[in-house]
Order: C-alpha cells, then sequence, then structure tokens
C-alpha cells in the first residue's frame, strides 16, 4: 500500500534513526484504537503500522484490533515522513512495539530483534507464496508474516501514446524515446519519482544483474548497469523526466492530473488510477535494459514482525496468528477493500474475483512473469549505496563506474559486517 497522505519514501528506511529521542518518536503517532480499554483478557499489545494514504485503512487495522478477545490491542498509527526512524528508535526503548509492520531485513534477525514465526507459520506454510517464504527465511527459520505483495510496473495513458504514434516500449532504450516523443510544454513524457531511486531494483534485474549473488557478493556491477545508469542520465538531462511533482510515485496524481504520460508506481493505485482514466490506463514492467535481459517487475509490500525483546513475546505471536494467518476475511479485506495488492496466501490470491479480470489481471499476470522480491540481505546501508549511484551517475554526472565503484565499498564493507 502506499504512503499517499505523506511525502515518506517508502525504501528510504531507518535512514534517520540515529539519534531520535523516543519520546520524539512517539509524540506523532495516534493511538487510540476505539476499545474503551483493558480488553476481555486484561492484557495490553501494542502494534505499529505506517500512515497508509488509502481511505479506510486506519479505521480497517483498528477494527481487526478490536475484534481480537486475547489481548487490548493499541494501534500507533505512525503519520509523517520518518515512520522508520520512529519505529526503530522505539524500539530500543521499554515503550517498543509488540508487533510491527516493516520489510525483511537480515540486520534485525541478527541483533535478536525479531522473533522466528516457524512454529505459527509452518502448518500453512505451504499457503504462502514461495518467494515470500524465501524472502523471510534465514537458516532455514521464517522470520515475518507476510500481509500484502505490492507488485510495481510502469503505467501510461494510451491515448497519448497512440497520438505520439509510439509503441509500449520493449526496452529501455525505447523508454528513454517514448519519454522524448511523449514530452510537450505541458506534460512530461516519464515519472519514475522525484528522486529516481523508486525504480533501483528494477534497473538492476531488466539489466539482468542483481543485488547480490548467491553467496552473497555483489551483483549489481555490470557493464550493462553502467550502461542503464548512462540512459538513466541521457533521459535526466534531456528535460524529459517529471522531477517536481506533488507526491512521489507511489501516488497516482502525476498520472492522473496529466502531468505526465508514463508513471511508475504499484498496484495499489490502479483502482484510483481506473476511475479516473477508465479504458485509457495501461501497464507494463520495466522493460528490458540488456540483451536478453528479461523486464522486471519489482515486488514491495508489507510483513508482520513479533519483537522477540519485547514484554508479551508469546501473547504477541498469538495475536499474529490470530489476525494474519487464521482470519482470511480480514486477510483479504486488507489486500482488496483499499486499492488492490496480491494476496500473499494461495487459496486466497486464487479466489480474489476483484483480480481476475481487466487490468488487474494484467497486473497479476506481469507479477507472476517478472515479479521479483526483496533480499533478506540486502540491508538498509546498501539501499543508501545503491540510492548513491544515483544521486553521483545520473543527477551529477558521475561516470557510472565511479558510481559504481563507491558504492562496492560501502557494500563490501557491510557484507563484512553480516557475514565476516
Amino acid at each position: 500500500m502506499s504512503a499517499m497522505s505523506s511525502n515518506w519514501d517508502r525504501r528510504s528506511i531507518l535512514r534517520a534513526a540515529a539519534g531520535l529521542s523516543a519520546a520524539g518518536a512517539l509524540t506523532a503517532c495516534g493511538g487510540n484504537n476505539g476499545r474503551s480499554g483493558g480488553g476481555s483478557s486484561g492484557k495490553n499489545l501494542t502494534q505499529f503500522f505506517h500512515a497508509y494514504g488509502e481511505a479506510g485503512t486506519e479505521q480497517a487495522i483498528k477494527k481487526y484490533a478490536k475484534a481480537y478477545e486475547g489481548a487490548n490491542v493499541t494501534t500507533q498509527w505512525i503519520t509523517g515522513t520518518n515512520f522508520e526512524s520512529k519505529l526503530f528508535s522505539s524500539l530500543l526503548t521499554d515503550q517498543a512495539p509488540d508487533v510491527f509492520e516493516f520489510h525483511p531485513q537480515l540486520q534485525l534477525i541478527k541483533s535478536g530483534q525479531v522473533a522466528p514465526l516457524d512454529d505459527i507459520i509452518n502448518p500453512v506454510k505451504s499457503d504462502f507464496n514461495p518467494a515470500d517464504i524465501k524472502s523471510h527465511t534465514v537458516d532455514g527459520k521464517v522470520y515475518g508474516v507476510r500481509m500484502i505483495d505490492d507488485p510495481q510496473f510502469f503505467y501510461y495513458r494510451k491515448s497519448l501514446l497512440e497520438k505520439a504514434g509510439i509503441g509500449v516500449p520493449q526496452t529501455l532504450e525505447e523508454l528513454a524515446e517514448a519519454a522524448e516523443k511523449l514530452t510537450t510544454d505541458k506534460v512530461k513524457g516519464l515519472f519514475l519519482g522525484n528522486n529516481l531511486v523508486s525504480t533501483n531494483y528494477a534497473l538492476v534485474w531488466a539489466a539482468g544483474a542483481d543485488q547480490l549473488n548467491d553467496k552473497n557478493e555483489i551483483a549489481y556491477h555490470t557493464d550493462d548497469v553502467a550502461a542503464a545508469l548512462k540512459v538513466y542520465r541521457k533521459m535526466f538531462t534531456s528535460g524529459h523526466l517529471l522531477l517536481d511533482a506533488p507526491a512521489d510515485y507511489w501516488d497516482p496524481s502525476a498520472l492522473v492530473q496529466g502531468l505526465t504520460a508514463i508513471q511508475w508506481c504499484g498496484m495499489w493505485a490502479m483502482p484510483v488510477m481506473q476511475k479516473a482514466l477508465g479504458d485509457d490506463l495501461g501497464i507494463f514492467p520495466f522493460p528490458s535494459a540488456a540483451s536478453g535481459a528479461k523486464p522486471a517487475v519489482y515486488n514491495g509490500g508489507w510483513s508482520m514482525f513479533v519483537n522477540a525483546k519485547g514484554k508479551n513475546v508469546d501473547l504477541a505471536k498469538e495475536y499474529v496468528k490470530w489476525l494474519w494467518i487464521d482470519q482470511k476475511e480480514y486477510q483479504e479485506d486488507w489486500a482488496l477493500s483499499y486499492g488492490f495488492h496480491v494476496p500473499p496466501r494461495t487459496s486466497l490470491a486464487e479466489s480474489a474475483t476483484k483480480l481476475k479480470t481487466g487490468l488487474p489481471a494484467e497486473g497479476v499476470k506481469l507479477f507472476k512473469d517478472y515479479g521479483r522480491f526483496d533480499n533478506i540481505s540486502w540491508t538498509q546501508a546498501m539501499i543508501t549505496a545503491l540510492e548513491g549511484v544515483i544521486a553521483d551517475a545520473v543527477r551529477k554526472g558521475v561516470d557510472p563506474e565511479k558510481a559504481l565503484d563507491t558504492a562496492d565499498v560501502k557494500v563490501n564493507r557491510e557484507l563484512k559486517t553480516l557475514f565476516g
């Protein structure tokens, strides 16, 4: 799901975590979950969620929590631009949440911050998308329960491509050419996000590379990735990219308001775009950026984790099992009623009628054909290093090889810390 109500970059995880006080972290949170207090059991749990932008999401999460009879579950609905900072600073205090949503990252496991959940997930493990299980597994143990899968791809205005006399881009070079032909004095050809980093992973994958290989060694530094960065640089300097949209890539407004002809965004925004644009809306994956390389669809999404250092670990695990494993009605509601998301449970994905036809079905097919998932070993320091490549090679014009070399030093330092 998107964070449409804020300027939060969904991938800028933990960037300002150091130095924030716990008090500052919690003052911006909305914590009233609608209960009069206590719960039937007299036990209490706290869960952290970032402020989703889709209407009804906060009310839905609090409705689910209120229905749980095993504890009084308080929801901290964290608004603003620093969800990650507030979450991680709070984890260092005695006011830490019992459960929280986040993305699988190895340092959480290495530090003992999150609890393994094999005991609650094993009975239904075969019903989860295997790639979701893999992306949450370390040394044979599963950490986190996936709530939603969020495929990301390009949306476009069919009429604008037709007017410009161009087809759907099949390569990165064709995407750059399309951006040029679609740009007018009022409309930019392409929106990759205001800071250009939302497509980082897709660019690497579409160039036939990966962040890391199976031995946890750098795999993104290739000639084809360097060449793709040069195409990005050409688009950046050409004036064909939208760079100052009122909201970032996760918000559909750039395309809906006619600011751009093509926009990178997530499947969560599809209902809003369809309502505004109707049959004029189309989608396509990040196109191939190297000879023989496949297109790419980045699968974002969110997972629920249990704080292993909390005071109520067993109760927290019971709650996560109740809501995100047992309550299929709520899981389906969360995935399909507030924007579109692919349920990570195979049984729910197969019964999701809203995703069976039309553009949603096309999105699901792109996800199945080209979807790529987070690598749990790719940590925040590495995320920041790759974002630095975009800042240097694309925005500043640094030679891509030099920019990649700079990233290599930072990533190798992190890999040594994690793996020796």
